[in-house]
Protein backbone atom coordinates (compact mmCIF):
# COMPACT_ATOMS: atom_id res chain seq x y z
CA UNK A 1 0.00 0.00 0.00
CA UNK A 2 1.04 3.52 -0.50
CA UNK A 3 1.83 6.04 1.91
CA UNK A 4 -1.02 8.97 0.90
CA UNK A 5 0.64 11.08 4.47
CA UNK A 6 3.53 11.52 2.38
CA UNK A 7 1.70 12.82 -1.03
CA UNK A 8 0.01 15.56 1.04
CA UNK A 9 2.87 16.63 2.77
CA UNK A 10 4.37 17.08 -0.66
CA UNK A 11 1.35 18.70 -1.96
CA UNK A 12 0.97 21.24 0.81
CA UNK A 13 4.76 22.05 0.34
CA UNK A 14 4.51 22.55 -3.26
CA UNK A 15 1.47 25.00 -2.45
CA UNK A 16 3.15 26.98 0.05
CA UNK A 17 6.28 27.18 -1.51
CA UNK A 18 3.69 28.47 -4.79
CA UNK A 19 1.98 31.21 -2.44
CA UNK A 20 5.79 31.98 -0.77
CA UNK A 21 6.68 33.04 -4.46
CA UNK A 22 3.86 34.56 -5.69
CA UNK A 23 3.55 36.54 -2.39
CA UNK A 24 7.59 38.09 -2.98
CA UNK A 25 6.28 38.82 -6.46
CA UNK A 26 3.54 41.11 -5.28
CA UNK A 27 5.36 42.54 -2.53
CA UNK A 28 8.33 43.32 -4.94
CA UNK A 29 6.00 45.17 -7.94
CA UNK A 30 3.95 46.76 -4.98
CA UNK A 31 7.19 48.66 -3.60
CA UNK A 32 10.02 48.18 -6.25
CA UNK A 33 8.36 49.11 -9.77
CA UNK A 34 7.09 52.80 -10.34
CA UNK A 35 3.71 53.27 -10.77
CA UNK A 36 3.80 56.05 -13.07
CA UNK A 37 7.21 55.96 -15.65
CA UNK A 38 8.19 59.62 -15.35
CA UNK A 39 6.94 62.66 -13.83
CA UNK A 40 8.12 66.11 -13.35
CA UNK A 41 6.86 68.90 -10.26
CA UNK A 42 7.66 72.68 -10.23
CA UNK A 43 7.50 74.89 -7.35
CA UNK A 44 9.66 76.58 -5.11
CA UNK A 45 11.69 74.09 -2.75
CA UNK A 46 10.55 74.50 0.80
CA UNK A 47 13.00 72.41 2.41
CA UNK A 48 15.05 69.18 2.47
CA UNK A 49 15.92 67.69 5.76
CA UNK A 50 17.97 64.02 6.49
CA UNK A 51 16.06 62.40 8.84
CA UNK A 52 14.70 58.85 10.47
CA UNK A 53 15.67 56.88 13.66
CA UNK A 54 17.02 53.55 11.99
CA UNK A 55 17.06 54.08 8.41
CA UNK A 56 18.25 57.80 7.64
CA UNK A 57 16.30 59.30 5.08
CA UNK A 58 16.18 62.73 3.48
CA UNK A 59 12.48 64.48 2.90
CA UNK A 60 11.68 67.35 0.96
CA UNK A 61 8.39 70.02 0.35
CA UNK A 62 8.19 71.44 -3.16
CA UNK A 63 5.27 74.66 -2.50
CA UNK A 64 3.75 74.56 -6.10
CA UNK A 65 2.07 77.65 -7.55
CA UNK A 66 -2.13 77.70 -6.64
CA UNK A 67 -4.37 76.86 -4.29
CA UNK A 68 -6.11 73.93 -3.87
CA UNK A 69 -8.95 72.77 -1.94
CA UNK A 70 -10.02 69.82 -0.13
CA UNK A 71 -13.07 70.72 1.46
CA UNK A 72 -15.78 72.92 -0.14
CA UNK A 73 -14.93 76.63 0.65
CA UNK A 74 -11.43 75.91 2.14
CA UNK A 75 -7.95 76.85 0.49
CA UNK A 76 -4.05 75.52 1.43
CA UNK A 77 -1.15 75.88 -0.53
CA UNK A 78 0.06 72.97 -3.08
CA UNK A 79 2.59 71.00 -1.37
CA UNK A 80 4.30 68.00 -2.36
CA UNK A 81 6.39 65.97 -0.13
CA UNK A 82 9.17 63.34 -1.33
CA UNK A 83 11.54 61.71 -0.82
CA UNK A 84 15.05 61.65 -2.28
CA UNK A 85 17.21 58.04 -1.96
CA UNK A 86 20.65 59.71 -3.66
CA UNK A 87 22.54 61.81 -1.22
CA UNK A 88 24.71 63.85 -3.46
CA UNK A 89 21.17 64.77 -5.48
CA UNK A 90 20.07 65.97 -1.82
CA UNK A 91 22.58 67.81 -1.04
CA UNK A 92 22.44 69.68 -4.16
CA UNK A 93 18.66 70.28 -3.11
CA UNK A 94 19.85 71.30 -0.15
CA UNK A 95 21.77 74.40 -1.59
CA UNK A 96 18.56 75.51 -3.80
CA UNK A 97 16.33 75.75 -0.78
CA UNK A 98 14.32 78.78 -1.45
CA UNK A 99 14.51 78.62 -5.14
CA UNK A 100 11.72 77.66 -7.76
CA UNK A 101 12.85 74.32 -9.64
CA UNK A 102 11.51 71.52 -11.70
CA UNK A 103 11.75 68.10 -10.35
CA UNK A 104 12.00 64.39 -12.15
CA UNK A 105 10.12 61.95 -9.86
CA UNK A 106 9.18 58.58 -9.43
CA UNK A 107 5.90 57.41 -8.14
CA UNK A 108 5.68 53.59 -6.59
CA UNK A 109 2.99 52.00 -5.04
CA UNK A 110 3.98 51.96 -1.74
CA UNK A 111 6.86 53.72 0.65
CA UNK A 112 9.68 51.89 1.83
CA UNK A 113 11.81 52.49 5.25
CA UNK A 114 15.24 52.89 4.01
CA UNK A 115 13.86 54.52 0.54
CA UNK A 116 11.94 57.50 2.35
CA UNK A 117 8.92 57.94 3.99
CA UNK A 118 7.01 58.92 1.09
CA UNK A 119 6.13 56.58 -2.27
CA UNK A 120 7.69 59.95 -4.37
CA UNK A 121 11.19 59.44 -4.98
CA UNK A 122 12.40 62.49 -6.79
CA UNK A 123 15.79 61.19 -9.18
CA UNK A 124 16.95 64.46 -10.55
CA UNK A 125 16.54 68.11 -10.96
CA UNK A 126 15.82 69.25 -14.59
CA UNK A 127 15.85 73.25 -14.21
CA UNK A 128 15.93 75.62 -11.21
CA UNK A 129 16.49 79.59 -11.14
CA UNK A 130 20.29 78.98 -11.28
CA UNK A 131 20.96 77.01 -14.51
CA UNK A 132 19.08 74.14 -16.32
CA UNK A 133 20.40 70.83 -16.28
CA UNK A 134 20.30 67.73 -18.32
CA UNK A 135 17.88 64.66 -17.56
CA UNK A 136 19.86 61.40 -16.40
Amino acid sequence: MENKSGSWKKTIIIILLLISILGVGIFYVYYYVPYGDSSVKSGQLNYIMHKGIIFKTYEGKLIQTGFKSRAAGGMQSNEFEFSVDNEYLAHRLMKLTGKDVILHYKEYFGALPWRGYTKYIVDSIISSEDHTEQMP
